[in-house]
């Protein structure tokens, strides 16, 4: 698990920019599938039948991680920016980031000013992010063009995942290539022979902006019954806004509703009566802040039952996210129990 991870956080894949995901992706899980391939809006379907007759399952985790955009080249040398994705512009000033230009990966600092300066300025300002630059060391805007940078090209976060502490991630990206990880595992790992029914796994592009390819993947897929594999917000840090109800290290987040979705109730008792025989503790998430692919994946057609698996995260959207490897793998079991459990296409239907 720990490595897979390691390789989908080094791949560059922004908004709109999840090519290089998709490709080592679909290298490693097309083998294991009955069918593979890449719609056109660049989420990765690929699907599984299982030994018995069945429902069909949807899941889906994004590839996609927050990013920016190059928008403008200035004359001195520092780039504009423009957002992909959920950003506060509070933690945006020196950070480290990656523009993807067409001779390969520059790195960049988002300039501040230094804290010498701290006095002359209004130490209360949070500077809006168009306010803001990207120093990539160029001497001029011929240079940024000489380095293979445009307009246009994407900017990532430069954190590599790194061991931290006991038994947990330091990272960006995990939003949500942790939910990609354990789709994959899923695959690699449940005994499909035992499974009733077929199995769609969506790795779905554009999710920070929208929504947008879990959207066309629903619409090409006549789901049963659908799970949203995603991150969510650990509240367990001192800051007033938080309330304790999911910790890091606390086991998978079982939400009952976001701002996108209000979960299937019957999908939501299953996943609890299944975290009880696995001895899982489950987080039960009430959180409207956020939302995920199952915002529309449950949408289409006539209605499908859905749910969502969370795995808690410290500092969501930002260069330093936190997870913990036994969330992980917690998250799996339950995932896999899940695919384990369905039986028949109407189940979470009746009344």
């Amino acid at each position: 698990m720990k490595e897979l991870l390691r390789e989908l956080v080094s791949l560059p894949g922004t908004c709109g920019f999840e090519e290089n995901v998709a490709q080592y992706l679909y290298r490693r899980v097309a083998p294991l599938a009955d069918e593979a391939y890449v719609d056109g809006l660049g989420n990765l379907i690929v699907m599984k039948q299982g030994g018995q007759e069945g429902p069909t399952l949807m899941l889906s985790a994004h590839m996609d991680e927050v990013g920016f955009m190059v928008r403008k080249i200035e004359k001195n040398g520092l780039l504009r920016f423009e957002k992909l994705g959920g950003h506060d512009d509070r933690v945006l000033p020196s950070e480290h980031v990656l523009v993807h230009g067409a001779k390969g990966a520059c790195h960049g600092i988002i300039g501040t000013i230094s804290c010498h300066m701290r006095r002359f300025d209004d130490e209360k300002l949070v500077r809006h992010y168009r306010q803001l630059y990207i120093d990539v060391g160029a001497r001029d805007d011929a240079g940024v063009r000489e380095m293979g940078i445009s307009e246009g090209d994407s900017i990532t976060w430069a954190t590599p995942l790194q061991d931290f502490g006991q038994n947990r991630a330091l990272g960006h990206g995990f939003d949500d290539r942790a939910g990609c990880a354990l789709l994959v595992k899923a695959l690699e790992e449940t005994d499909f022979s035992q499974v009733h029914g077929k199995v769609y796994f969506v790795f779905s592009s554009q999710e920070e902006v929208g929504l947008r390819g879990a959207r066309v993947a629903s619409q090409q897929i006549a789901a049963d019954v659908a799970l949203a594999v995603d991150t969510t917000p650990a509240s367990d840090t001192p800051e007033s806004v938080n309330d304790g109800t999911i910790l890091l290290g606390g086991g998978p987040g079982v939400k009952a509703m976001d701002g996108s979705l209000v979960a299937n109730t019957k999908v939501r008792r299953r996943l609890q009566e299944l975290c009880a025989k696995l001895n899982i503790f489950c987080q039960i998430e009430v959180f409207p802040g956020i939302g995920t692919d199952a915002g529309e994946m449950h949408k289409e057609k006539a209605g499908v039952p859905t749910g969502v698996i969370s795995i808690p995260s410290r500092y969501a959207h930002c260069p330093h996210e936190v997870i913990d490897w036994g969330d992980m793998d917690q998250c799996l079991k339950l995932l896999q129990a899940f695919i384990l459990s369905l039986r028949e296409p109407g189940e979470f239907w009746s009344l």
